[in-house]
């Protein structure tokens, strides 16, 4: 259905500092808090990563998709779905909401895949991860990228922990009894993304698509985007309609995952969202219609992988019964990462295609 334009809500982080007051960080995180509870997303300025790298970030994730594709593939992502690391190409992954089982999920894949992304990227983590090992392109091909990067992991992990300490204080935890303590930020993902341009018929007719409707997996997303436009969420008051989320110069959209919103016990909302045509941003190549390139930058934020996730005791009570049973968190991330790959696929064909 044709999106609606609404605004989003807008946290300013200005004030939450070792310095700030008890009441100062109280107003941040009920605001917080509130915007969770509505819409799933809110963005968030004065977040502590600076214009000046959040420019530098996406120069550099320009240059890595600017790369030639043989280039690129120095640093493929692994066959399969059990390490989601290094680069994406075109087709590779299919991203949905659709949960899978051991019976049905060859075919619901196959038939997903009928439908095929038309998007690219580079994924990236803490060296300390053994289970998810980095995959990196030789250092001649992009010199420093990777201490870029690195650096800008462990930046992004700092904004994003002022971020769920803000909801714990928010739910009324305290700081020995919450979640942050559980993401130390090994198990955190660094996504570089590039959308190039597309036939916008193609978008428009679905025989493709950008990235179709989903929610996120973990505890909470950071999304920095670039001017382009085309995120939109699900409208939380209208089932199958979608929100424009327009880009916010210097601001990062943060929203809630499944992870938070089963910790919460449905306090906080895991919002459904997708990536369609940018508005009024195409151009034409001959006399067809295409969509512009857009440049994204999300960092997916999720607990240890043996963290075992249950209804937090501040967000259960007479009127709001468990509604989740504990689940590990690695168990959960597999179940949902084996509907975005085959299992495993031909990367060698691709290679050579």
């Amino acid at each position: 259905m044709a999106a609606e334009t609404s605004s989003i809500p807008v946290v300013d982080f200005a004030a939450w500092s070792s310095d700030a007051s008890l009441e100062q960080r109280k107003t941040i995180a009920h605001k917080l808090i509130e915007a969770c509870q509505n819409v799933g997303f809110v963005y968030i300025t004065n977040h502590h990563v600076s214009p000046e790298r959040l420019a530098q970030a996406f120069e550099w994730s320009k240059k890595l998709f600017d790369l030639k594709l043989e280039q690129k593939m120095l640093a493929p992502h692994p066959s399969g779905f059990t390490v989601h690391r290094g680069y994406s190409w075109p087709g590779l992954e299919k991203v949905s909401n659709v949960m899978g089982d051991e019976d049905n999920t060859a075919d619901l894949t196959k038939n997903l895949r009928q439908i095929s992304d038309v998007k690219e990227s580079y994924e990236i983590g803490s060296e300390d991860n053994k289970d998810q090992p980095n995959q990196w392109l030789p250092e001649d091909v992009l010199p420093g990228f990777r201490e870029f990067m690195l650096n800008f992991y462990w930046e992004c992990h700092e904004t994003a922990m002022s971020m769920m300490s803000a909801m714990a204080l928010g739910v009324g935890l305290d700081d020995e009894n919450h979640f942050v303590p559980a993401h130390p930020g090994h198990n955190n993902q660094l996504r570089l993304l590039h959308y190039p341009p597309v036939p916008a018929a193609n978008i428009e007719s679905q025989t493709s698509t950008r990235m179709g409707a989903h929610s996120d997996w973990g505890s909470i997303t950071m999304l920095f985007q670039d001017d382009c436009g085309g995120l939109q969420i699900e409208n939380p008051n209208k089932s199958g309609e979608f929100i424009d989320v327009p880009p916010l110069k210097d601001a990062v959209v943060m929203n809630v995952g499944d992870l938070m919103m089963r910790w919460s016990n449905d306090t906080l909302k895991s919002s459904v969202h997708r990536v369609t045509l940018p508005p009024k941003q195409d151009h034409f190549t001959g006399d067809e219609r295409m969509t512009r390139a857009r440049y994204s930058i999300p960092y997916f934020v999720g607990p240890e992988g043996p963290t075992i996730v249950e209804c937090l005791p501040s967000c259960i009570d007479e009127n709001h019964p468990v509604k989740y049973e504990p689940i590990r968190w690695n168990d959960y991330m597999l179940m949902r990462a084996s509907m975005h790959y085959e299992a495993p696929p031909e990367a060698a064909a691709v290679r050579s295609n």
